[in-house]
């Protein structure tokens, strides 16, 4: 380390789940640099090695999940925090990138400064947020601190990200502007034959089933009514599958009980794939909204429930995309706010080819320090935060000061066929009883 121009930067990615695989895989990728000093050409096309790390727990993404996120990685494993940080300390790599919820990135942060202490040198981290941040914002940022590099997917996040860390007396030099990695595809040039309306499903937005039944039912009348046009639910996971949020409610099952018309069909795959024959992207909060609008196609956020902070459509407050089922219905368009998209990393206006050099630049620097980084030094330690860090420590079993505790998973050795056996069959127990088990609790108890 560093690497050369003339050897593969090697990357290593952990992830846990589907969304944050996609994310951290595609990051690494657009920012990655092509030699040290040279932050390379804006297309992210620099050599490297990619090994992928996914974080067991609930939402590990299956096999068929990993395929249409559609990322190549040169090697791919799943692992425990343990054993994922035996591997940081076995490994040399040069650049890391966490792709994690906050807790697990601050977890990972004293893990990794724990296990590199006595290291001459280490890879850059890098961390970040999946898409839109639209809540838990100074909770989200301070569990992030401490990475090299905090990006930031828009011009609005990057100062807000930065007032925080000031606000804190942290150090705020580590927030990058970037933008979301996974925007592109080709830009809308007019109406398809037939004419195609895309409903973005989310997981756990909205979470009750008269809302979800709700937004269903005024989907299969919008296909009715135009008969002409295809109509498409676009989910997210198929029922047993878990992505970032938990979906109790999964709109196939709730379809079972409908007569659905010919022209309407629920599809999965590829959200690129699916755009590139969208004419009109309908929403409630999904982070398909900004991947519709910086391909310039028509793109409406739904205000039939409100307009709330716990559905997440407020951060779409100034876009003009905001609109109700009824006004759709009657043949309503919105017109995006040309500023407000400009502020959200969206670059529709073709700067998005760019938009990754300032991170690019910054890790060729750092790879190129004299003398290699300085320790992670995170916000929250045990003096900072003694009745907050210790908990969210523990829950990937580390200690205070990040060392592994007494009889964490792996912590010492590679499990035997027989654990291997045992802890896939423990997994699967626990994933029905989040999808399956869990869900009838709950609903019991609001009886």
């Amino acid at each position: 380390m560093p690497a050369s121009a003339t050897k593969p930067l090697r990357v290593a990615v952990l992830a846990d789940s589907d969304t944050r695989w996609k994310w951290g895989a595609l990051t690494a990728n657009r920012i990655a640099p092509s030699g040290p000093g040279d932050p390379g050409d804006s297309a992210g096309a620099a050599d490297i090695r990619l090994d992928g790390y996914l974080l067991r727990g609930r939402a590990t993404p299956t096999a068929r999940q990993l395929g249409e996120v559609g990322v190549r990685a040169d090697s791919l494993r799943e692992v425990t925090a343990v054993e994922f940080l035996r591997a940081m300390r076995e490994e040399s790599y040069d650049l890391l990138v966490l792709a994690l919820v906050g807790g697990g990135v601050q977890a990972m942060l004293h893990g990794l400064k724990r296990i590199w202490e006595d290291r001459p040198q280490r890879p850059v981290v890098v961390t970040g947020y999946v898409g839109v941040v639209y809540e838990k914002l100074a909770d989200g940022l301070l569990l992030r601190h401490g990475a090299d590099l905090v990006l930031a997917n828009s011009r609005q996040d990057a100062e807000r990200f930065r007032a925080v860390y000031e606000g804190v007396r942290a150090d705020s030099g580590s927030v990058t502007e970037v933008a979301l990695p996974f925007l592109g595809g080709a830009a809308y040039t007019g109406e398809h034959d037939p004419y195609t309306v895309v409903f973005a499903a989310q997981p756990s937005v909205p979470e009750s089933r008269k809302d979800r039944t709700y937004l269903l039912n005024r989907l299969v009348q919008h296909a009715r009514r135009h008969p002409e046009r295809e109509v498409l639910l676009k989910l997210r996971s198929k029922p047993g599958e878990h992505t970032t949020h938990i979906e109790e409610l999964p709109y196939q099952k709730l379809s079972q009980r409908l007569d659905l018309p010919p022209n309407f069909r629920l599809v999965y795959g590829h959200m690129g794939e699916v755009l590139d024959r969208t004419d009109l992207l309908v929403t409630v909060s999904s982070t398909a909204a900004l991947e519709s609008l910086h391909r310039r196609i028509p793109t409406v956020v739904l205000t039939d429930l409100g307009v709330r902070e716990a559905l997440g459509n407020h951060h779409f407050v100034g876009s003009g995309c905001l609109a109700s089922w009824d006004q759709l219905d009657a043949g309503h368009r919105p017109e995006p706010d040309e500023e407000w998209v400009a502020r959200q990393g969206v670059a529709a206006d073709g700067s998005y080819a760019t938009a990754f050099d300032a991170a690019r630049a910054r890790i060729a620097k750092l790879l190129a320090r004299p003398g290699g980084l300085p320790p992670l030094t995170p916000y929250y330690t045990p003096v900072t935060a003694p009745g907050y860090l210790p908990g969210i420590l523990a829950r990937h079993h580390l200690g205070p000061d990040g060392t592994p505790l007494p009889g964490a998973p792996a912590a010492d050795k590679e499990p035997g066929p027989v654990r291997q056996i045992v802890r896939r069959a423990a997994r699967g127990a626990y994933r029905h009883g989040v999808q399956r088990v869990a869900p009838v609790i709950r609903r019991m108890g609001e009886l």
